[in-house]
């Protein structure tokens, strides 16, 4: 039993590494896409205007693709794994496309022809503007269809995942940075609407990622043909379970989005400088964060599945103690290199000194929450991985309201910057909350190892942050130098951080048997 859980946790490492290095090539590519963007399109009216449409669409795809509909969709296929066999798989996968590209049409249909609403309710600061709104909604119209393809996507990645191949869904994002990179550098940079031809990028983009993982749907014999099954067993179970989903894992994009409508109420830019931070803080959690909660829900899913309880804790606090390695100098190097970071990535074209300054502000708010929107993303699973909704729905709504009153209370006195503090401070409450009610639920036991994650944190911790405040020293004038200097001194700030943070973790006593062992 002992080598069976090694093995395991060999596996699930192996697995998070996977889609972990193909995350951070996708990250990679992404903020070489919002470069050029801020270098194409500046912090200006219709800069703002773009992202409210580009945020819209993927506002629904985090809330439902990848939010509420992942986290009901890969317990239920996986039980039918375990308990029913590859031909009920089949029979599942073939009545939820069917049943949710229906659905998918209907809201796609509805948004494009009511998008000045939309976007109204979404950014009503707007209201203004009629230029800008107006601009505004005749984006959206081509962007949202992305929701369409990018949820069927999701859908796609789900079931891959829960059969093992975690490299597909994590390589298919890269798709949409290749094209956002191609219509931005490629047809809106000599373009009188620049806003347009990116746009269309993110239209490409949807439909080529959905196209990308077809292939590899039927080579594991799981792409029947879609019909509608709305009173098929298995899709009243996902139903059921994605209604109070919606408020539980992806309360952070509502809390996020809620962001965007105060922000569309303040100065011009404020938007582009909040996008430009929420794209620096999610490198992290993108990269490491959803990575482990891809690996371990379909292995929760199927420990919970059959009966396997101890397996089920042991696995949610190998996510948790990985993750906080992770998470904890990821906070620091955020605050402490704030403006240096978007300097070094934003600071061409269009965009300003006072930009770079504005967005450096809210990356440090953001940067204070980013350990717990990190731990959401693994305590999550633990709860949805049990088909248990209905706890992450009330912990959800008490985040977000507690989100709310964060933002009214600072968004005068802080502007943009107390938008990301309340994200923030809802993101402690809603982390909190999660943990407490696995801990007495006896779903998460803390193992003898955490007396050694602490002890390594603190000695690599301090290694890392000894380095940063010797370099701060020097008190670089980040927005005078050239790109090439910037990315020297970020490279070797980077890179001799990750080693002195390495070091002191090896000579505090942790090995890789470590990260694999599940005592």
């Amino acid at each position: 039993m002992a080598a069976s859980q090694s093995n395991k946790s060999r596996s699930l490492l192996r697995s998070g590494l996977l889609v972990s290095v193909c995350t951070f090539l996708s990250r990679i590519l992404g903020l070489a896409r919002d470069a050029a963007l801020a270098s194409v399109l500046g912090a200006s009216a219709g800069a703002d205007a773009f992202y409210v449409a580009f945020k819209i669409p993927n506002f629904f795809r985090r809330l439902f693709a990848e939010g509420a509909f992942a986290q009901a969709f890969v317990p239920v296929l996986s039980d039918y794994r375990v308990n029913q066999g590859h031909s009920a798989v089949r029979e599942l996968v073939a009545v939820v496309t069917g049943s949710l590209s229906l659905v998918l049409l209907l809201v796609t249909a509805v948004f494009m022809v009511a998008a000045p609403w939309v976007v109204y309710v979404f950014a009503p600061g707007f209201a203004d503007n009629t230029e800008q709104l107006s601009l505004a909604a005749t984006l959206l119209t081509v962007t949202f269809p992305y929701l369409l393809f990018i949820s069927l996507t999701a859908l796609a990645g789900g079931i891959l995942n829960a059969h093992g191949e975690y490299g597909v869904p994590a390589i298919t994002p890269i798709f949409l940075n290749v094209s956002l990179l191609v219509a931005t550098l490629g047809f809106a940079v000599n373009s009188s609407q620049a806003e347009l031809a990116v746009a269309w990028g993110v239209f490409a983009a949807g439909l080529v990622q959905l196209l990308f993982q077809v292939p590899f749907l039927a080579r594991l014999k799981l792409l029947p043909r879609p019909r509608l099954g709305f009173h098929h067993p298995g899709v009243k179970r996902i139903l059921s379970l994605m209604g109070p989903a919606l408020f539980g894992v992806s309360v952070s994009q509502i809390n996020l989005l809620l962001d965007t409508v105060l922000a569309s109420l303040l100065e011009t830019g404020s938007i582009t400088w909040l996008y430009l931070s929420d794209r620096l803080y999610e490198l992290p959690l993108g990269i490491f964060a959803i990575a482990i909660s891809t690996v371990i829900l379909p292995s929760l899913s199927r420990s919970f599945a059959g009966e396997r309880g101890e397996r089920f804790a042991q696995t949610l606090d190998w996510g948790l103690r990985l993750l906080l390695l992770i998470a904890i100098p990821s906070s620091i190097a955020l605050f402490m290199l704030a403006e240096p970071l978007i300097a070094t990535i934003f600071y061409r074209g269009e965009l300003t000194v006072e930009d770079v300054q504005m967005a450096a502000q809210s990356l440090q708010a953001y940067s204070l929450g980013l350990v717990f929107m990190m731990l959401i993303k693994v305590l999550a699973p633990g709860y949805y991985s049990r088909q248990d909704t209905k706890t992450p729905v009330k912990i959800g709504i008490i985040a977000m309201v507690a989100n709310m009153v964060f933002n009214l209370i600072l968004v005068w006195p802080l502007g943009h910057v107390g938008l990301a503090l309340a994200t923030s401070l809802s993101a402690a409450l809603n982390a909190g909350l999660l943990w407490v009610g696995l801990h007495r639920g006896g779903f998460h036991r803390f193992s003898i190892q955490w007396w050694l994650l602490l002890r390594v944190l603190l000695l690599g911790v301090a290694l890392l942050v000894g380095w940063l405040l010797y370099y701060q020293s020097f008190d670089l004038a980040w927005t005078q130098l050239s790109d090439w200097q910037r990315a020297q001194h970020m490279a070797l700030i980077v890179a001799v951080g990750v080693a002195a943070y390495g070091v002191g973790l090896l000579v505090a006593g942790l090995r890789m048997r470590h990260l694999r062992a599940q005592d």
